[in-house]
């Protein structure tokens, strides 16, 4: 590979390779994956990695000049979020027929939300710049990993039951994510 990577190992079965903000490639290894075998994936993958590193550039252009957002406006996306998102979890949870634990708002630089697996629910408060739409999108994603702790066929599934749609609420929210939590850290992403 011609640029740098960086590689972080862990206890995982599988390697991804990831984007970072700045452009740099992350490789998450296995701890016994030999660094040849991590690297001459990186080749293998360079087109995708050239395709979403300008991808990236573009998006970054796109939110140049966008004004980040104020420490009162945070704190008023997540006084909202903490207003609006439990009803939605509700409202989806019944749906879903799942149970979930507390509902807990963040300001979060990569996540949309996550559930844990005891059932605690975190959302991030940018999720409030998102169509409504979206919100829903994300809510019934992590409620989803109530049935299924992955993203398997069937998690997918259990998605698309409640939301035909899942897939036009996801692109939006990859193609306008970045923008949105560059403003919260007056990066240009």
């Amino acid at each position: 590979m011609d640029q740098e990577m960086t590689i972080l190992r862990s206890r995982r079965r599988t390697l991804s390779l990831e984007i970072q903000a700045d452009g740099r490639v992350l490789a998450r290894a296995p701890y016994g994956m030999p660094a040849e075998e991590i690297e001459a994936f990186a080749r293998q993958k360079a087109e995708w990695i050239r395709k979403h590193q300008q991808m990236q550039e573009e998006r970054r252009k796109k939110t140049a000049g966008e004004p980040p957002l104020t420490m009162e406006e945070i704190r008023e996306l997540g006084e909202r979020a903490l207003e609006e998102l439990p009803k939605r979890v509700a409202n989806y949870a019944a749906r879903l027929g799942v149970t979930y634990g507390r509902i807990t708002i963040r300001n979060q630089k990569s996540r949309w939300g996550s559930c844990s697996g005891a059932g605690n629910l975190n959302f991030n408060c940018l999720l409030m710049l998102a169509p409504p739409e979206v919100r829903d999108y994300v809510v019934v994603h992590e409620l989803c990993h109530r049935k299924e702790m992955n993203h398997s066929a069937r998690f997918w599934k259990e998605v698309e039951n409640i939301l035909p749609d899942y897939r036009q609420r996801r692109a939006w929210l990859k193609e306008n994510g970045g923008r949105m939590i560059a403003r919260m850290t007056g990066e240009n992403r």
